[in-house]
């Protein structure tokens, strides 16, 4: 029996391997992507994707939350108007829960500056403004005297603690990845519907295919 050459063998290999491809390509839905691409190209258009907005949506809560706790502090203190004359006007880091208020406000400017104005996709703006908070809290708990206070003294540098972080893993865990994977997933139906419009070019209309005039004989 005739053996078949070894270079024969891997071309016919290679051509049996690249049949399965050729046949996903052949089986994609030339419109299905064209919807898929449509409906990417509309979500940048907005501007900002569904998962970054849950973001945005959750660093406004942080600021109204903590301004809200600190309202309800300056009541509880005996009058927001002298409450507010002694802590802002008077301040006191060992005793006043301004700061925590001003540290909400510099999380929410850096966050939606960075996330929402300038659509930023890295870490470094989260990280920055968690490490600033955890820093200044966990001093404010060590030096001052807010334990002494009530129980404001230890709701606010918790809840304003918690909060940091929980938006540092929602940005690292949830958005960064989901946009990532939209995107690439974008690349690859976009990748596909060029080569299916390769593989598919058109229908053919009737006029291409005729036969020639039968001719007389002699």
């Amino acid at each position: 029996m005739n053996r078949v050459p070894g270079g024969a063998e891997n071309a016919h290999s290679s051509s049996v391997e690249s049949c399965p491809s050729l046949r996903d390509v052949h089986s994609i839905n030339p419109a299905q992507l064209m919807a898929r691409i449509e409906s990417y190209e509309g979500r940048e258009k907005k501007g900002i994707s569904d998962v970054r907005r849950t973001f945005c949506l959750f660093v406004t809560f942080d600021l109204l939350f903590i301004t809200l706790l600190w309202i309800i502090e300056l009541n509880v203190k005996g009058g927001i108007e002298t409450t507010l004359e002694k802590e802002v006007l008077h301040y006191d880091y060992s005793s006043s829960y301004f700061d925590i208020f001003l540290l909400a406000v510099f999380r929410f400017k850096v966050l939606i500056l960075a996330y929402a104005m300038c659509r930023l996709r890295h870490w470094w703006a989260i990280a920055f403004t968690t490490a600033v908070t955890s820093a200044f809290l966990l001093a404010k708990v060590i030096i001052s005297q807010l334990f002494s206070q009530g129980a404001f003294g230890y709701v606010l540098p918790i809840i304003s603690f918690i909060l940091a972080w929980i938006e540092t893993w929602f940005l690292d865990f949830k958005v960064l990845p989901q946009e990532a994977e939209e995107e690439n997933r974008f690349l690859i139906a976009q990748d596909a519907s060029e080569r299916a419009a390769l593989l598919h070019p058109g229908v053919l209309s009737d006029g291409q295919f005729y036969s020639p005039p039968e001719s007389v004989a002699g």
